[in-house]
């Protein structure tokens, strides 16, 4: 039989065998309040729900049927894990994320996380309802994407990037082709011209493998509008930069980095491992003109995850050997609530960005909130 129904028969099939292996925590995976599931060996497995983190009774009955579920999560996604290779980056049927860390690697059994798999994707308006964003900030950075400013949402791990950088699609004008490149598949835009992209590992004998940067280079003669990198991990970072700055706008990605002063430099260490030598005034100087605005987004104590910051970089001051940046946009924290959680707002600065001409010229403003901070003057130390 072929191209009939029958051809889903055995992937549906496979796709529930491998979910029986993973019974002991099936209702975790089936409950949309969980975020990640953590597994810690057979015996100790921790779930996180609204951001914090619990212990569940759940448990694998041995050690062999935990790796048995991993063999098959590899199988899976067409990839092979042993003692010579103890590490699984793979993700379920459903599309939830898992990374494995087998022994001998972990001597204590399996390491376990499943980010989960979100359907539902996070709207805009899902965001400022949680309180992530305001509707102010909301609107400024419509204005800042729509207007082809090149833009990084930067955050620690769990902070919420890939659930932003999603947001932050929507604002892209309609009409405008889209080509995302991703490790694996977790970014769902909300639109309709999109071309995705996902690299491959290579085969248990080497062969196959197709890169970021392979694919960064074949995006480049697909005609893009835009170009959305799901994560920048290493040296793909100096392909963005470069195309950034050869008249490629409006790119956007995410990197791990807890404050925009840190961003530029962990941009600046990964786009340092490409194997292009160039020198390092010459690198930093391309980096400061490709990289637009930084949204920093962070997961609080409480376990809510928030914008912190927006920042516009500057450029790069080659007398003081730094960075020029300013923040358009800070939280302020004022302690916490009777349920312990922080109270904070994001408010504009009171600075009003240097790329303003560009919004203009895109025919988009930043919202009047902006303008009536930047009469009643700066707020605090933004620039740095």
């Amino acid at each position: 039989m072929s191209g009939g129904a029958g051809d889903q028969i055995p992937k549906e099939v496979f796709e529930e065998t491998l979910l029986q292996f993973f019974a002991p925590i099936r209702p975790y995976l089936d409950d949309p309040a969980v975020s990640d599931i953590m597994i810690n060996g057979p015996n100790q497995i921790y779930v996180e729900k609204k951001g914090q983190l619990h212990l569940v009774p759940a448990k694998f009955e041995t050690k062999e049927q935990l790796i048995a579920a991993l063999r098959n999560a590899a199988q899976f996604v067409g990839k092979h894990i042993d003692e010579m290779r103890p590490i699984l980056e793979g993700r379920l049927p459903d599309g939830s994320r898992i990374e494995a860390v087998l022994p001998p690697a972990a001597p204590d059994g399996p390491c376990v996380s499943i980010r989960r798999f979100f359907k539902e994707t996070l709207t805009v308006k899902r965001l400022i309802d949680f309180g992530a964003m305001t509707d102010e900030t909301a609107l400024a950075l419509q204005a800042l994407v729509a207007s082809k400013l090149n833009v990084l949402v930067a955050g620690g791990t769990g902070s919420g990037k890939t659930s932003m950088l999603n947001a932050l699609s929507s604002f892209i004008p309609e009409g405008e082709r889209v080509v995302i490149i991703e490790d694996s598949r977790e970014l769902q835009l909300q639109r309709e011209h999109v071309c995705q992209l996902e690299a491959r590992p290579p085969d248990p004998k080497g062969r196959g493998e197709v890169t970021i940067r392979d694919l960064f280079r074949a995006t480049l003669r697909l005609r893009p509008d835009r170009i959305v990198v799901g994560e920048i991990r290493s040296g793909e970072a100096l392909d963005l930069i470069q195309a950034m700055t050869s008249g490629h706008g409006g790119c956007m990605s995410t990197l791990h980095a807890t404050y925009p002063r840190d961003t530029v430099s962990r941009l600046e260490t990964m786009a340092m491992m490409s194997d292009v030598d160039m020198p390092l005034q010459a690198l930093r100087i391309q980096l400061a003109s490709a990289v637009n605005i930084i949204c920093q987004v962070s997961r609080l104590q409480d376990g809510s995850r928030k914008i912190t910051h927006i920042t516009e970089v500057l450029g790069y001051d080659t007398d003081k050997n730094q960075y020029q940046m300013q923040d358009i946009f800070a939280r302020q924290y004022h302690g916490f609530d009777e349920r312990g959680m922080i109270i904070s707002d994001i408010v504009p600065t009171g600075i009003l960005p240097r790329c303003l001409p560009q919004l203009h010229e895109h025919g988009v403003d930043l919202p009047p909130g902006c303008y009536e901070a930047a009469k009643r003057g700066p707020i605090g130390t933004e620039h740095y």
